[in-house]
């Protein structure tokens, strides 16, 4: 079980909301999000089907009993994962500053210090090509919003033509391919695959980023935030399309 950073964090996930009362509502609100936390972890590790209720439960330090009362099914439990990334996701975001795609590459910067929820991501979105899956449907509607906000924050930036001749709409769907594929590169070599450094290079081929390509050299971790731009483009990892 990962270990908490000192400021209530974990892998990069804002820790539960705290309160200085402790009532009821504040204890409910702190089992909830350990309940997520070990849930992602688990799936992290075993992937979805081999990834029982009880050990969540277990994981987390609660009874399974108590665990349903506040996820009744294990259907219910991965989508409340994959929603509470996309929010820890944007809240990060939030407080990022600069152009869509300086905060994009500063998205792909923050993922590269949170393997857990790259890997969670990851995971989850293979296993959902799978028809009778539970996440295919929250997957499918996640690609679509994805793309549509790469393509507005790229025609914001550039207009209807790409420096390279392509429109927002044809780049779009390369960009999460790269984003996506970038992310299991790394996780599968991360000695060999500077994540960071990589995108920052698709960037300057497509016109963008140059300068930033150069001068920074993707250094893992310099950036704060986790979700396309803000505008619900997330998915990089945990995926922009991602963890």
């Amino acid at each position: 079980m990962t270990a908490r950073d000192q400021d209530g964090s974990r892998d990069g996930r804002p820790g539960a909301p705290r309160t200085g009362g402790g009532g009821r509502e504040a204890r409910r609100l702190e089992r909830r999000e350990a309940l997520l936390e070990s849930a992602m972890e688990l799936i992290a590790e075993r992937g979805y089907r081999r990834t029982t209720l009880a050990a969540v439960a277990e994981r987390a330090g609660l009874t399974q009993q108590g665990l349903l009362h506040h996820f009744p099914t294990k259907e219910l439990l991965l989508v409340s994962v994959l929603e509470a990334r996309d929010r820890w996701d944007l809240a990060s975001a939030a407080a990022a500053s600069g152009s869509r795609t300086d905060t994009l590459a500063a998205l792909v910067d923050y993922n590269a210090t949170r393997p857990g929820i790259v890997r969670t991501y990851t995971v989850l979105s293979a296993d959902s090509v799978t028809e009778d899956h539970p996440a295919r449907a929250f997957f499918e509607s996640r690609f679509r919003s994805v793309r549509a906000s790469l393509a507005d924050a790229l025609r914001a930036e550039c207009g209807d033509t790409l420096p390279g001749g392509l429109t927002p709409e044809r780049a779009a769907p390369l960009m999460v391919a790269v984003l996506d594929g970038l992310q299991l590169q790394w996780l599968l070599d991360p000695q060999e695959v500077d994540m960071p450094s990589a995108f920052r290079d698709f960037l300057a081929l497509l016109g963008r980023g140059e300068q930033e390509s150069g001068e920074r050299g993707g250094e893992p971790g310099d950036g704060g935030a986790d979700g396309a731009g803000g505008e619900g483009a997330d998915g990089v990892g945990g995926g922009a399309a991602s963890g």
